[in-house]
């Protein structure tokens, strides 16, 4: 078999808008959330709850971030999300209070059917429970949950749920030690 990219075929994936909304969202996430200039977290919170998003009381919004859909998105109280993240929300994202998305994280619900010569979309939900510390530059793949105050450090990828209060380190992620809190 080889991969057959002109029979690829997404129509069922619904992304939970209409396409004026959408597009109304790629405006709003350009010019407000995206914004290098924008160090308002108060406006970003707004915008997002315009468009559907459920945030927390608290939560700071560093310049630069990138939301696909924030109607699919869930932020905690007092949760810090850094410059340049990428909340790729193709499917839901659930973040926990007093989480850290450092900068330029990437979290990723979607992907492809390697096994489909089809190359079929397949998405999955992410999960970060309370305490979680996501380094910088590192990326969390689809369907993983972060278990309580687990880390994930700068550079690694996290494709299978942790265990709490553990620390990873990787590509693939893989546990080196446990978190202690002072």
């Amino acid at each position: 078999m080889q991969v057959r990219l002109n029979s690829f075929d997404n129509s069922w994936y619904d992304p939970g808008r209409r396409f004026a909304w959408r597009v109304l969202w790629h405006i709003i996430n350009a010019f407000i959330m995206q914004n290098p200039f924008n160090l308002s977290s108060r406006l970003k919170v707004v915008a997002l709850r315009m468009f559907g998003a459920k945030i927390g009381k608290g939560v700071v919004l560093k310049p630069g971030i990138n939301v696909k859909y924030p109607w699919n998105l869930e932020i905690g109280d007092y949760t810090w999300i850094g410059e340049g993240a990428w909340l790729d929300s193709l499917a839901p994202i659930v973040i926990g209070n007093n989480a850290c998305i450092s900068q330029g994280a990437y979290f990723c619900t979607g992907n492809h059917d390697w096994t489909d010569p089809a190359f079929g979309l397949v998405i999955k939900p992410i999960v970060i429970k309370d305490g979680v510390w996501v380094g910088a530059r590192s990326m969390v793949l689809p369907g993983v949950t972060m278990d309580s105050h687990s880390i994930l450090s700068a550079g690694s990828v996290m494709a299978r749920d942790s265990e709490p209060y553990m620390i990873y380190a990787g590509n693939p992620a893989v546990s080196v030690k446990k978190r202690t809190i002072r």
